[in-house]
């Protein structure tokens, strides 16, 4: 007679996969969260982890910890592509139009791609929200930005470790 435990299929959560994994497959599943090498290997050499929010408090803390070549490092790594998502069709020439000389104006004047957590807004919202942050923060003298764009990359790795953490990678 089979155990019945053996028997059937046991599921274990993405979290128990992130703290079961090796430390190498940790720390590259934690880069595609934030690129920052000293982050993943920090979060990765803390495991296991009891809980989602005990990972995100984590996640948090080393984020807060980032050094500037440490957010050099994950500014570099962060996706090229524009963090709007799939925009509705209407009016979508102007607005692209007007998204690409506002980046290229923050790239210019920072020295680095615009980060803008879009977490929790709707599709037909997000481009908006980019244009009107990027004239915002076009305001911004360069350590302000600086302040800025480290708590949006915090917001942006917490996010994707969330998602990480409970729907897999």
């Amino acid at each position: 007679m089979t155990h019945p435990t053996l028997s059937q299929p046991q599921t274990r959560s993405p979290l128990d996969q992130l703290n079961t994994a090796t430390a190498a497959t940790a720390v590259r599943l934690l880069l595609c969260c934030c690129a920052s090498r000293r982050w993943a290997e920090r979060i990765a050499r803390h495991r296991p982890y009891p809980d989602v929010e005990a990972l995100l408090a984590a996640a948090d803390e080393a984020s807060y910890d980032l050094t500037t070549a440490d957010l050099r490092e994950a500014l570099a790594g962060e996706p090229d592509a524009h963090p709007t998502g799939d925009e509705p069709p209407v009016g979508a020439l102007a607005a692209h139009t007007a998204l690409r000389a506002a980046h290229g104006a923050y790239e210019r004047k920072f020295g680095h791609a615009f980060l803008c957590c879009l977490d929790g807004l709707a599709a037909e919202e997000r481009l908006d929200h980019v244009l009107a942050g990027i004239r915002t923060r076009l305001d911004n003298d360069v350590d302000e930005e600086w302040a800025v764009t480290a708590e949006e990359l915090r917001r942006l790795a917490r996010g994707r470790l969330g998602r990480l953490a409970t729907r897999g990678s």
